[in-house]
């Protein structure tokens, strides 16, 4: 599911609001977990998973066309951690 459908999908099940209102709402919500990660906070959505900032430390890594050594600087990735629910939906 992309973005589009899901404020499409909330804005047939709530046909009293503008299409236009849940756009701001999805994007508010989206911008706030991102600003949340980008501080190094974790997210927690009960039932659904955990969003959290893993570390990964720089290393020494390899071009796999030519086999040079190639220094990989330190970055942060997001990471998720599904539910207990959501792990029993998918394992039904």
């Amino acid at each position: 599911m992309i973005k589009s459908e899901l404020i499409e999908k909330l804005a047939a099940q709530n046909p009293h609001l503008l299409q236009k209102d849940i756009e701001n709402i999805v994007n508010t919500i989206l911008d706030e977990m991102s600003n949340a990660l980008a501080e190094g906070r974790r997210i927690e959505l009960r039932g659904f998973g955990a969003f959290s900032v893993k570390n990964r430390s720089a290393r020494i890594g390899r071009n796999p066309r030519t086999g040079e050594k190639v220094s990989v600087s330190e970055k942060y990735i997001p990471q998720f951690k599904a539910g207990k629910e959501i792990r029993e939906r998918l394992n039904k």
